[in-house]
């Protein structure tokens, strides 16, 4: 329970307090019901998700992708579960909250395989199952493929509710306006700033509330949902964003990242042993490392000092708060590799300080 607690207390509360009716938890109608009711209950928050405008400032995350492979399943928002639950408690009147729980988690499950281009149809369960193909359809930018599909098993809410469209011409995917950036904290944030920004810059308290409440694509004058003729119109094939720093950017990238995400595993499995700032700091130094290897792909100005700094960093408290590791960061922990970690953060720290000055020097030669 403890992925959903602050979620789910909504739901338990209602259900311990307010439910109609108490369904046996090992019936097997009260399972397909609630497999059902979850069903449709994603399909619904899912589609306010694209329809309104703050949710879709969270949602956005995961269809900011260019590429559609089981790794876009992964690529969600910090704060759409915030938003999720409030679609579920009305199943809390009927269905005890760790049956709901199952089937949320089922529905999820179910979705990860989906994001896939290398499966074209399933034949007759194209009919009622949610497939690749469909959901292939969800994730494109052309203008036929917007706001359509929207389930999360069965596609027949879709085909119930009027949003369904099969896939026809070749899927560009992606948002409708690429983002252009590998930045974590970027593609988070991106549409919440810019709903903030326009928010402020339309007069009347009307204005201000359809920003908030009505479609991404809403403008004064203009439908709920916007104008379809406002999409670019793109065809397949459609230039991706590409920023690579070739070979050893590919290499480099993936064992920090693997180093990285070792911390991350041993944090989560001893995250009940650890002080609340030894957790923070280690979770802070993560979200440092992923922004860094985002300016290191976008090749921004800065991602040479930036590394730099992060990989000294690491050096320094690994130096200053143990004489085996540090227990803010905790890699040398998981690797069991002490000296291999520091000498990997010593070689990095190096090549991106005389990166950064090679970057300076080359900076005034052009200036002089």
């Amino acid at each position: 329970m403890r992925i959903h607690s602050a979620e789910f207390s909504a739901y338990i509360w209602v259900c311990e307090n307010l439910r109609l009716l108490d369904l046996a938890w090992n019936s097997p109608w009260t399972w397909i019901f609630c497999f059902l009711a979850v069903d449709v209950g994603y399909y619904w928050f899912h589609r306010f998700a694209h329809e309104v405008n703050f949710m879709w400032a969270f949602h956005q995350v995961h269809h900011s992708s260019e590429e559609y492979n089981l790794s876009t399943a992964l690529r969600q928002s910090i704060f759409q579960r915030y938003t999720s639950w409030v679609f579920y408690v009305p199943i809390a009147f009927f269905v005890p909250p760790s049956i709901a729980l199952v089937h949320i988690q089922f529905n999820t499950l179910y979705q990860f395989w989906i994001h896939t281009e290398l499966i074209k149809t399933l034949g007759p369960l194209e009919y009622i199952l949610n497939t690749p193909s469909h959901h292939r359809v969800h994730h494109g930018r052309n203008p036929y493929c917007i706001d359509k599909n929207y389930a999360g098993t069965l596609i027949i809410w879709d085909r119930m509710f009027g949003t369904f469209t099969p896939e026809d011409e070749r899927i560009v995917y992606g948002v409708t306006h690429p983002l252009n950036s590998w930045n974590p904290i970027y593609i988070q944030f991106c549409h919440i700033i810019h709903m903030w920004n326009t928010f402020w810059s339309m007069s009347g308290i009307g204005h201000k509330l359809s920003v908030i409440f009505k479609g991404p694509g809403w403008e004064p004058g203009k439908p709920r949902l916007g104008c379809i003729e406002d999409i670019p119109k793109v065809k397949y094939p459609c230039p991706k964003y590409n920023s690579r720093y070739g070979v050893f950017g590919d290499v480099y990238i993936l064992i920090h990242f693997l180093t990285i995400y070792l911390a991350f595993e041993d944090i989560a499995r001893q995250v009940s042993g650890l002080s609340q700032i030894v957790v923070l700091c280690g979770m802070g130094y993560i979200v440092l490392t992923l922004t860094s290897i985002g300016a290191i792909c976008d090749r921004k100005s800065y991602a040479p000092l930036l590394e730099f700094v992060r990989c000294a960093l690491y050096l320094i408290l690994d130096a200053t708060w143990t004489n085996t590791c540090a227990p803010i960061l905790r890699i040398c922990q998981v690797i069991n590799k002490a000296k291999v970690v520091r000498g990997l953060f010593t070689l990095s720290a190096t090549i991106w300080l005389v990166n950064g000055i090679r970057n300076v020097n080359g900076k005034k030669t052009k200036s002089a």
